[in-house]
């Protein structure tokens, strides 16, 4: 397969751009679960985080790190993926991202500073002569901490050729082993980010010692095409989310890109070492934690990407795929087995099932299967179509959602107490649990809901009665919210069906924060939440059902 072509290295950010995406916080244990997936995937390198950003960033990348680095799993052939750390040119970055990702066999800190002169004259108030020095410094100081080196000047796709050349000839003198060269602002298009990387590649001196890598984002639609044309002009690393998800417009899609090398393995002088079949598990696995619904026409992973509605292509798929399908959709993850379950299927058919829609091996835990097998058998009783796939990763979703909620439990009570980051990693068991609901609702009518919890703390039922203005599910919440005596503030609920038909299972995601009274006042007079603006924590839950209220609530 590989022949005379280069490894390309598959650097994944998710957790570091990704998690810059407006509106999406992922906690600790969030962060390892995904972090775990991507090393079963087979990613080169995961830009765990950027650690000096806050305590339970620093964290999350040392778990992630002690956890998840090790790691062997899925990985035949591969070395253990390297924890890398994102710092900018300060000393007290790099020293706090080494401090983080350390104890992983293999590591690596991200040293950047911006190069543009838009960004040296604005934003760092430095001259380009500054610039160099901060960079041989910094890159240097980093180098006498960890011999994997990663350097990106900032905005490069706007930074003057010649000055760029310069700064990447100071970073990799002072030791960088990785020059990764960022479009920043998503503004190149695919001929000249493709030239700026051939350029730099027969320019800077130095240049056959580093590794060039691409960094795109996707403003103008553009990130997977350049970070493709990067490639074919020298390029053998390339910096990618799960989903396309980051900042503003979002970064480049690393199923995009994989799939594009490996559907054209003759146009690309590289071979990847991704394990593609894991594609569309860990793709759903990041639309429930983050909260961003993937859109149905996305390309490899959405919805839509493997169905034909046209009777023109019906009939030629019918015939022979390969007429209207140029990916097989297993090779994704999108299976086409014949293998269907029911109330008489087994543990074996169950397990089996598991392991083709992607969550074999250590995807779940023993207490996680069992949780999994014993909710598949009560949907199956009640089912007469059989359990879909879009059921199964349903229910997937909604128990591994069900473990973190033990973590979040914890986490939401240290955050009253202000003890979050000692009892990060002490899970317990979940306190409430919903025992019994009964909601009253019709056109015309008040809706009202009362709900029963168990409090596994005390050992007892509690029982609350809420109305409200806006639904039955706003009068559920009220009475979960009243019983659980926290202040809770929904930041985005989002419900979808697993299949078709009127016995579909109904998926709820739900994430909220703790609210706080007040908030902050913004330029205009509006009050903006501190959840809302990032200053809270932020709890994700998934659950599915045939009864949309009862997936809400539960």
């Amino acid at each position: 397969m590989a022949g005379n072509k280069d490894k390309l290295i598959v650097f994944d950010t998710t957790l570091r751009d990704g998690e810059q995406s407006p509106g999406v916080t992922l906690n600790t244990d969030e962060k390892i679960e995904i972090a775990r997936q991507l090393s079963r995937l087979g990613v080169d390198v995961i830009e765990a985080g950027f650690p000096v950003a806050s305590p339970g960033d620093f964290n999350a990348v040392q778990r992630i790190a002690r956890e998840v680095g090790p790691l062997m799993e899925g990985r035949d052939g591969l070395e253990p993926m390297v924890i890398c750390g994102l710092a900018r040119s300060v000393k007290h970055d790099i020293q706090t991202a080494f401090d983080a990702v350390k104890e992983a066999p293999r590591h690596r800190i991200h040293v950047f500073l911006a190069t543009s002169d838009i960004h040296l004259e604005h934003k760092l108030k430095i001259t380009r002569e500054q610039c160099t020095q901060r960079i041989a410094e910094m890159v240097g100081f980093a180098k006498t901490l960890c011999s994997d080196i990663e350097f990106s000047p900032e905005d490069a796709g706007r930074s003057d050729r010649a000055f760029l050349c310069e700064a990447l000839a100071v970073a990799i003198d002072a030791g960088a082993t990785t020059l990764n060269i960022p479009d920043t602002v998503g503004y190149n298009t695919p001929q000249e980010y493709g030239d700026l990387i051939a350029y730099l590649r027969a320019n800077t001196r130095g240049a056959e010692r580093v590794v060039f890598s691409t960094h795109c984002h996707n403003d103008l639609g553009l990130a997977t095409a350049n970070t493709l044309a990067g490639i074919s002009n020298g390029a053998r690393q390339v910096e990618v989310t799960i989903n396309g998800i980051g900042e503003r417009a979002g970064n480049t899609s690393l199923e995009e890109v994989v799939m594009n090398v490996h559907t054209h393995p003759d146009a690309y002088p590289v071979f990847h070492t991704i394990n593609t079949r894991l594609f569309y598990s860990t793709s759903r696995m990041v639309e429930d934690l983050s909260g961003m619904a993937v859109q149905a026409n996305k390309a490899i992973v959405g919805r839509n990407a493997f169905l034909h509605e046209s009777g023109i292509h019906q009939d030629g798929v019918l015939k022979n795929k390969q007429t209207y399908e140029i990916i097989r959709p297993e090779d994704v993850g999108v299976t086409t087995g014949n293998l269907a379950l029911g109330k008489h299927s087994g543990r074996h058919a169950f397990k089996t099932k598991l392991e083709e829609l992607g969550y074999g091996g250590s995807a779940l835990s023993d207490e996680q299967f069992q949780a999994a097998f014993a909710r598949f058998k009560q949907l199956a009783d009640s089912k007469k179509t059989g359990v879909t796939d879009g059921d199964m990763h349903a229910l997937v979703a909604a128990v591994r959602s069900a473990t973190r909620g033990a973590s979040s439990d914890v986490a939401a009570s240290a955050v009253s107490t202000g003890e979050a980051e000692e009892t990060a990693a002490a899970p317990t068991a979940c306190r409430y649990t919903l025992k019994h609901m009964q909601v009253f609702t019709g056109v015309g009518v008040t809706p009202t809901a009362a709900v029963t919890l168990h409090d596994a703390q005390r050992n007892i039922d509690v029982v609350d009665v809420a109305v409200a203005k806006n639904g039955p599910i706003e009068a559920t919440y009220s009475a979960i919210q009243r019983i659980v005596a926290l202040p809770i503030e929904l930041l985005s609920f989002n419900v979808s069906a697993t299949s078709t038909g009127q016995e579909t299972l109904g998926k709820v995601a739900v994430r909220i924060a703790r609210a706080r009274d007040g908030g902050e006042q913004s330029n205009d007079g509006e009050v903006t939440s501190l959840a809302a603006s990032g200053a809270e924590p932020k709890f994700a839950g998934v659950a599915a059902d045939v009864d949309i209220i009862t997936a809400s609530a539960t």
